[in-house]
């Protein structure tokens, strides 16, 4: 008798998967080839940018190890609930944003991880096939960084994402690191949205004075030559470093800061590429199958 391509264990676990998905429309997939480029801040804002745009968004932070999220937001010392069915209950934060992480199963703010992979793995599955959204009109999710085992693992528990935004930084070395992420969202056949620009230039805040200590316009020339949407640039502002450690995103905290600003125009271009621009991500994933 031959053996059965799917065990009934694993038909179960991708119907919890469908079922709690089904209600998201759209998944978006925040990545980085490397740590320290702010790709938890790019998260945020985006996620807090959708919601004060009306739309009913959640966040999910799939960096085990080193949750950051719930910090943005200032719910730290949250804890999820269970609801009848024993799915986990987001954190909800106005006006209209549901977060999950790993800090809100932690006993105490200061707790460390030590878990080996395979048990990482099973809390991301978890995250995923067992939290109750209900109906969302963007999930966003902030991976841990890099391109290794642990990233392949969660794309592949994702059956739905419209795509992934890639962030760097404006120097070499980082936009190394974006190409590789690049060529792994390829492999992972998932097609990419566009890339961010962090830290692009230091805004003087008594001046105005841009200064590039990191070098500018990196990421944008990448994109040119990988035919990739550039999505915007950041800049390096103080309000953005002290809206996030007092738990608020800058595009509430400063909404008229150039950084406030910059993410505004890139979750705009985001919203318009995946309701309006299906040419290009068709484009996108052409380009993912395609690579081998």
């Amino acid at each position: 008798m031959s053996k059965p391509m799917f065990t009934g264990e694993e038909i179960e676990e991708e119907t919890r998967r469908l079922y709690t998905l089904e209600n998201i429309k759209h998944v978006i997939i925040v990545i980085s080839g490397k740590g320290g480029v702010g790709k938890s801040t790019v998260s945020s804002n985006i996620a807090e940018s959708l919601s004060m745009q009306g739309f009913v968004t959640g966040i999910m932070d799939l960096d085990i190890t080193g949750p950051n999220i719930p910090k943005m937001f200032h719910i730290e010392d949250e804890r999820l609930t269970v609801d009848d069915n024993r799915l986990l209950l987001p954190v909800e934060v106005p006006p209209s944003l549901k977060v999950v992480s790993m800090a809100f199963l932690l006993p105490s703010r200061d707790s460390a991880l030590t878990w080996r992979g395979p048990v990482r793995s099973s809390a991301v599955q978890q995250f995923i096939e067992d939290v109750n959204w209900g109906p969302l009109d963007y999930l966003i999710i902030d991976m841990p960084p890099g391109t290794g085992d642990e990233a392949l693992s969660i794309i592949q528990l994702i059956p739905k994402a419209d795509g992934t935004v890639i962030v760097t930084t404006p120097q070499d070395v980082s936009l190394l690191d974006a190409r590789k992420t690049v060529t792994f969202s390829a492999l992972a056949k998932i097609p990419i949205i566009g890339i961010v620009e962090n830290m692009s230039g230091f805004v003087c805040p008594h001046c105005g004075e841009v200064t590039n200590i990191f070098k500018s316009g990196g990421g944008e020339d990448a994109a040119n030559q990988l035919g990739i949407q550039f999505l915007g640039r950041v800049p390096l502002e103080p309000g953005v470093v002290l809206s996030g450690d007092k738990g608020m995103p800058v595009v509430i905290a400063e909404p008229d800061s150039a950084s406030a600003k910059a993410f505004n125009t890139i979750t705009k271009k985001i919203i318009n590429t995946i309701e309006n621009d299906q040419a290009y991500l068709e484009a996108q994933k052409k380009k993912a199958e395609e690579t081998k």
